[in-house]
């Protein structure tokens, strides 16, 4: 069982910058890939990052890629998503999650986070 709690998540202007963390319970965190989400109102979860359990492998959401940034610190048990640029667009709750296996896109993640708002004005 892994517990993952977000925060982070605040309003900022359009060209600003946010950093998400999300800190996981339990001794196996090393093992797991982790994933962010996000949900806009009215649409649908979608994929916007995930990094493998050694950070070695990583991925992005193509709209996404020079902008946003994950990372993990093993020893800490945690995960970040570093947003750089933000548009309003990115407003949403973003999600972190974990799974046991490789990087996926799709919403196929065992454990899932509680969520945190990101607001971005222009």
């Amino acid at each position: 069982q892994v517990q993952l709690v977000e925060s982070g998540g605040g309003s900022v202007q359009a060209g600003g910058s946010l950093r998400l963390s999300c800190a996981a319970s339990g001794r196996t965190f090393s093992s797991y890939t982790m994933g962010w989400f996000r949900q806009a109102p009215g649409k649908e979860r979608e994929f916007t990052a995930a990094i493998t359990s050694s950070g070695r492998g990583i991925r992005y959401a193509d709209s996404l890629k020079g902008r946003f940034t994950i990372s993990r610190d093993n020893a800490k048990n945690t995960v970040y998503l570093q947003m750089n640029n933000l548009k309003p667009e990115d407003t949403a709750v973003y999600y972190c999650a974990a799974r046991q296996g490789t990087v996926t896109i799709r919403v196929d993640y065992n454990y899932w986070g509680q969520g945190t708002q990101v607001t971005v004005s222009s």
